[in-house]
């Protein structure tokens, strides 16, 4: 018969540290009372009895003397109240995935929240997250208990939805599909500690291949009866307390027996029952050589882990470590270097990761992860290549200081002083930002890694220079970047090269500065006026042709075309009125009125809309004649003509 153990048998993080500090205070030589039983181990909790803790129901049945241990289920509020009042020193021994679920309760009522909770009403654990909670609250055994509340109420404006840390997790996700259907934006926590999630898919993977499972533990512990349940769906299962409970006739033909135990139950009990199944276990491995297999590997900051996704939400992933029974958690921050991306875009459940090791918490056992450093440390090795064969990389700009940028290659912050980030000394560095730059590294030294930017652009405009005056002819259009502003122009990048394009190839209207039409950074098409390749200057045209109001006036307003346009000017002998964007035509103060007009500014002021008829034209000098009198005398005459 070959017996095949579960990794995860045996105490997890919280249930251990409990049962340590426990036994620790009680070799001090205090006198310790606990909360209830500390785990749902009748025999643990009877050795501890045996070296005289007490297990008390309630603050008031601990005797005066006595330091109180608040067990890894915790307890509701209340309870940390009567400790005080007593002046009681107390020992919170609470599990931090437990702890988590409080601050969430106290959370939902303060944002006047209903909050859910998927568990069992009479566990210690569900009672103290409720007397946790400071606004209503509704727990449910499973997904039926949910619809038969949710088809007698209507569907809650906020909902804060948590789970039991033992709960099913199958369970837990019907649940949540129930929600996500039911409720418009549910707050849904993954509150199912790593150790009951991974506990349960290695009995749900190991029931697969066996003949028979025996589930150890306590009859009343909630994760060892879920173990079982889920093992029973797969083959003959059985739950033990003892190895003394273990019927041997029950194993007789099984070829494979798989093992697995709650979280509440210590390597001495797990060991008697292999013991007693059979003396060869597993290809002759000892007990010893499997718990040893099976038990978590130290971790320490720097390392390199493989890890399984088993709950994300929008700021953190929390990841189940292999090789250790500490839960890991990986900040949105610490999984990619991308401001704007939502974690649940980069994982989701059941993915594995390879990350690194940031931060170890042997006091809560939940240890920080990161996934950009395990990006560095693997890219690391290609930057330190190319700094030594001088080899051009890529990388995305993602912050600015004063000293210049950080670019993000493979992973790597490599930072770029802003005399090499831009080939220009007043050109704003600081609008690298957001883009994909290649440049090359200069040096790497320890954590010092530095790179420049326009080097690798100096050589690529190098050969876009090459080519513009290889080719360049008058009239030939390009599309370029502005890059510079001055009073009498635009300076433009048109690959490589910058040309001219001065303030009166603009526009056709008269402009005081280029920024009325051009800024810098855009994208404008230009097209080749004049060059001089010995002095390597070009001069650039931007207005169209297409767009000249003087040939517009030549097909839009023929001679003796009568108009309403603005007055935009007044001199002593006349008023400029407005035709076209940059064409104004005169209106000669004798063709004001048929009465004389001693001022121009008694009669019209600038704004003023009138009629006016296009007397003349002179397209080489641009000057173009109006007269409103001429409108008067005919209007005047159509009215002669009607009469």
């Amino acid at each position: 018969m070959e017996i095949r153990l579960a990794k995860t048998a045996g105490f997890c993080f919280g249930v251990n540290r409990a049962v340590k500090l426990t036994y620790q205070l009680l070799d001090e030589g205090r006198k310790v009372a606990t909360l209830g039983p500390l785990i749902h181990n009748p025999q643990v909790v009877d050795d501890l009895q045996k070296r005289g803790a007490l297990t008390c129901s309630d603050v008031d049945d601990v005797p005066d003397g006595y330091e109180v241990v608040i067990r890894s289920h915790g307890v509701p509020e209340t309870v940390y109240d009567k400790i005080q009042t007593r002046g009681l020193v107390f020992h919170d021994a609470t599990c931090p995935f437990v702890a988590k679920i409080h601050k969430i309760a106290a959370e939902a009522g303060k944002n006047g929240a209903v909050l859910l909770v998927a568990g069992d009403r009479t566990h210690p654990e569900v009672e103290g997250i409720v007397g946790h909670a400071t606004g209503p609250v509704v727990v449910f055994a499973g997904l039926s208990e949910l619809e038969a509340w949710a088809s007698e109420n209507e569907p809650q404006k906020s909902i804060y939805a948590v789970a039991q840390t033992t709960f099913r997790v199958e369970s837990w996700e019907a649940c949540k599909s129930f929600l996500k259907k039911w409720c418009t934006n549910p707050k849904i926590f993954d509150t199912i500690c790593s150790a009951t999630w991974t506990r349960q898919q290695e009995a749900e993977d190991l029931s697969q291949k066996c003949d028979h499972m025996v589930i150890i533990g306590g009859h009343h512990s909630s994760n060892t009866q879920k173990l079982l349940q889920v093992a029973a769906r797969h083959t003959d299962a059985v739950s033990i307390e003892t190895a003394a409970e273990l019927d041997k006739n029950w194993l007789r033909g099984a070829k494979v027996v798989g093992v697995t135990a709650g979280a509440s139950t210590p390597s001495s009990i797990i060991e008697e029952v292999l013991n007693c199944m059979s003396e060869e276990i597993r290809d002759d491995m000892s007990f010893a050589e499997m718990l040893e297999a099976s038990e978590a590997k130290p971790l320490f900051a720097g390392k390199i882990v493989k890890a399984k996704v088993i709950s994300v939400s929008p700021t953190e992933c929390t990841v189940s470590v292999d090789g250790s029974k500490h839960t890991g958690v990986v900040k949105l921050s610490e999984m990619t270097t991308d401001p704007s991306a939502r974690m649940e875009d980069l994982v989701k459940v059941d993915d594995e990761l390879d990350l690194v090791v940031v931060k170890t918490n042997d006091q809560e056992g939940v240890d920080t992860l990161s996934r950009v450093r395990f990006e560095a440390q693997k890219g690391m090795k290609d930057v330190s290549e190319a700094c030594e064969n001088g080899t051009v990389m890529e990388g995305d700009v993602m912050e600015s200081n004063k000293g210049g940028v950080v670019v993000n290659v493979k992973g790597v912050r490599v930072f770029v002083p802003r005399s090499q980030a831009t080939m220009r000394r007043d050109e704003d560095y600081t609008k690298l930002v957001g883009q994909h730059v290649r440049l090359v590294i200069t040096e790497c030294a320890g954590r010092k890694i530095v790179g420049s930017i326009n080097k690798v652009t100096a050589e690529e405009n190098k050969v876009k220079r090459e080519e513009f005056w290889a080719n360049v002819e008058v009239g030939k259009k390009y599309t370029g970047v502005v890059k510079s502003l001055t009073s009498y122009g635009a300076f433009v990048d048109i690959g490589g090269v910058d040309g001219l394009c001065h303030i009166s190839e603009l526009s056709w209207s008269n402009i005081k500065h280029p920024s009325e039409v051009v800024n810098v950074g855009d994208t404008i098409e230009v097209y080749v006026k004049s060059y001089d390749p010995e002095n390597q200057k070009v001069s650039l045209g931007y207005k169209k042709e297409e767009d000249n109001p003087w040939e517009k006036l030549k097909t839009e307003y023929p001679i003796g075309s009568e108009f309403v346009a603005p007055v935009v000017s007044i001199t002593k002998f006349g008023a400029f009125v407005r035709i076209l964007p940059g064409v104004d035509g005169l209106v000669h103060i004798s063709e004001i009125s048929n009465e004389r007009v001693n001022k121009v500014s008694d009669v019209l002021k600038v704004g003023d809309e009138v009629k006016v008829k296009l007397i003349d034209v002179d397209f080489d000098r641009k000057r173009i004649s109006l007269s409103m009198k001429a409108c008067l005398n005919e209007d005047a005459e159509g009215e002669n003509d009607a009469e």
